[in-house]
């Protein structure tokens, strides 16, 4: 074999390594994006053989910048007979990057991807009255669907009181954008975009109708998910501008309703179910969250009442999907930034009954599937 040949079955040999490098954001191979502008081996003047990397990021200032290059090179010096690795980074040329763009919207039309015929489940999550815990339980909910294998998104559509970048610890997350797209940060398995990633934490979000709805309407039309099982939504309390919108885009959506025991938020849960039904859109079930505080002597302290969740459940002719019960450590996780549903990651066989609670809830709503409500049938009668 010629010295020639020789570096072309080693350039080969780096390329095919370097399909093992995943963007974090687009969560594809670097090669498939075309991030790879060339390799080129050669042998240097201590005789040491040297695989030079042309890296092409997608903008500059790319936020995943440094993972990618060391993920680049170690790929690169993994392959028998590269001695060096050297890695140009650079940035896409415009034509390069929109065509990037083009293929990974694909062929779908104009707006967002989750129309009735999609794939993908849009689980909404709300309540009635603020302070029932319900993006508590929605953040830990997507984790735990994230856990049984599945690809999730979540959607802070709760403008006005955005909490789930914190509970999930990414509370000074930013997105990228890529042109038109923007790529949503990820954790814990899930690509998460909130409106807190675009205004000060610490000031209040003061926008009217037209304003809202434009906001829901770019989170699911210029947010770049990729392919999705599960779209789960934080919706905001109540039966304001933002659910009468999310009821127009996806009125395929299925409801989850989260009360909590006393008989006042029991009666306020209804109202927000009873919207979503409006628009068209699917109550599958009741969450009672603080159902009760379970005391050291196996006792059960009912701080808020109880039969609120049988209640709310009872006139929307739904089930009780899920009782959480009062969990100390389900704040502490949300304090922390780190869902409960997580804890048995780290300390196996250590269980907590509001994690218990919500990983049965998940399996539930998996269980359970999507109908065919709303969708058009592929097939033709005879």
């Amino acid at each position: 074999m010629t010295a020639e040949s020789s570096a072309s079955a080693l350039e080969q040999r780096v390329l095919a390594a370097l399909e093992r490098v995943i963007d974090p954001e687009i969560r594809r191979p670097v090669t498939e994006l075309d991030m790879i502008d060339g390799v080129t081996v050669s042998t240097v003047a201590d005789g040491t053989t040297r695989a030079e990397v042309q890296l092409r990021l997608t903008i500059v200032g790319c936020p995943a910048a440094d993972r990618i290059e060391r993920d680049v090179r170690t790929a690169a010096s993994s392959v028998d007979g590269i001695d060096d690795v050297a890695v140009d980074v650079g940035v896409m040329d415009r034509a390069t990057r929109d065509a990037l763009i083009d293929r990974l919207r694909g062929d779908r039309p104009r707006g967002h991807p989750f129309t009735p015929d999609a794939l993908t489940r849009v689980i909404a999550v709300t309540s009635g009255k603020g302070g029932v815990g319900k993006s508590t339980v929605t953040a830990n909910l997507a984790v735990a669907l994230a856990q049984r294998g599945l690809r999730v998104g979540l959607m802070d559509a709760d403008v006005f009181g955005f909490s789930i970048p914190g509970i999930l610890g990414i509370a000074d997350a930013k997105p990228t954008r890529v042109g038109e797209m923007i790529m949503p940060p990820r954790v814990h398995g899930l690509a998460v975009i909130s409106i807190g990633m675009f205004v000060d934490p610490h000031t209040s979000v003061s926008w009217r109708g037209p304003m809202l709805h434009r906001t829901v309407e770019q989170f699911l039309t210029d947010v770049y998910f990729g392919d999705l099982d599960v779209l789960v939504i934080d919706m905001p309390p109540g039966t304001g501008d933002i659910a009468i919108s999310i009821g127009q885009l996806l009125p395929h959506a299925e409801v989850l309703v989260v009360t909590t025991p006393q008989k006042a938020a029991a009666d306020v849960a209804e109202r927000s179910a009873l919207v979503a039904r409006q628009t068209g859109q699917t109550v599958i079930g009741v969450v009672e969250n603080m159902t009760g505080y379970v005391q050291p002597d196996g006792s059960v302290l009912d701080l808020f009442g109880s039969g609120g969740g049988d209640e709310t459940a009872a006139r929307l002719d739904v089930d009780v999907l899920a009782r959480v019960p009062l969990s100390l450590a389900l704040r502490e996780g949300g304090d922390a930034g780190r869902p409960i549903v997580l804890a048995g990651d780290d300390t196996p066989g250590e269980t907590d009954a509001a994690a218990e609670a919500i990983r049965d809830l998940a399996d539930r709503v998996i269980e359970r599937g999507r109908g065919l409500a709303g969708r058009p049938l592929t097939v033709t009668p005879r």
